[in-house]
């Protein structure tokens, strides 16, 4: 599933392209998760304004229709990925929205239907709202301290990892980003959330950030489809230092890097290197 580094890496690719961009028409294939909620001839001469993210959401602002602070909602859903093209190819079966613009079309392609793309009056209204509307902090937010971090795991009832990946009390951390976190961390991924301490909350917090800083240098992670708007792949799984090398030396210690299953979800980590 495409993460924070990932849609991140996807809204710089298409902001260039879209940003002030006037919309000629809109084409919908299969259903996705929602109905669009507006007849797409009503977005019709609207404006694209500056692109936004929240979590693995995009934010895509209409200006100039009925509603002043109306806009598109995006998920990528498992597999999704979005392209822009200025002379696009017929949509093929796996392309179920096109957004086109005087500039060129932005196309949702998502051969697992889990993606959205949803018309909103304002980012806390309707669909869009309730869907914004349970996520935690960004992690480069700078109201997100330890100390923050630390008060929002003292009320969690489970293991760190599955804290991590639930997204209501920081978004971004992906499973194979959760993974490499908590290696940097030292943080045994079982580790029940009250059993952190400031210190450790502290760990966390940086080494968070810098997982998810390398990953955004590198275009994210490509472990099946994802690609940016432009058909890049992301390196950062190349870097991996955990992630997916069960049975494989520790680049650390040595030791034999482990998987287990959380909450139905691959972890892997290194038992000498990571403590309860």
């Amino acid at each position: 599933m495409p993460e924070l580094p990932e849609v991140e890496v996807t809204r710089r690719s298409v902001a260039g392209h879209l940003e002030g961009a006037r919309v000629c028409g809109l084409r919908l294939g299969a259903p996705l998760r929602w109905p669009l909620g507006v007849e797409p001839q009503a977005l019709v001469g609207c404006t694209i304004g500056a692109i936004g993210r929240r979590g693995k959401y995009l934010w895509l602002p209409l200006a100039g229709g009925p509603e002043p602070r109306a806009g598109l909602l995006l998920h990528l859903g498992m597999s999704g990925s979005l392209a822009f093209s200025a002379t696009p190819a017929p949509p093929g079966k796996h392309d179920h929205f096109d957004l086109v613009t005087h500039r060129g079309t932005l196309r949702l392609t998502d051969p697992r239907r889990f993606g959205a793309v949803v018309w909103a009056s304002a980012p806390d209204a309707g669909v869009a709202g309730k869907l914004l509307a349970g996520l935690g902090r960004e992690p480069f937010d700078p109201e997100l301290t330890a100390a923050t971090l630390h008060a929002a795991l003292r009320r969690r009832r489970c293991a760190i990892k599955q804290a991590l990946l639930a997204g209501d009390v920081v978004v971004g951390a992906g499973n194979i980003y959760a993974c490499e976190a908590l290696f940097e961390a030292g943080i045994d991924p079982r580790t029940p959330c009250q059993r952190l301490g400031p210190v450790r909350c502290e760990r966390l917090l940086a080494a968070l950030r810098r997982v998810l800083g390398r990953a955004l240098e590198l275009g994210g992670s490509t472990l099946r489809d994802f690609r940016d708007a432009h058909g890049m792949a992301g390196e950062f799984q190349a870097e991996a230092r955990v992630y997916g090398r069960a049975g494989q030396p520790c680049l650390r210690c040595g030791g034999t890097v482990r998987r287990i299953v959380q909450a139905q979800r691959a972890t892997y980590w290194c038992p000498r290197c990571q403590h309860r």
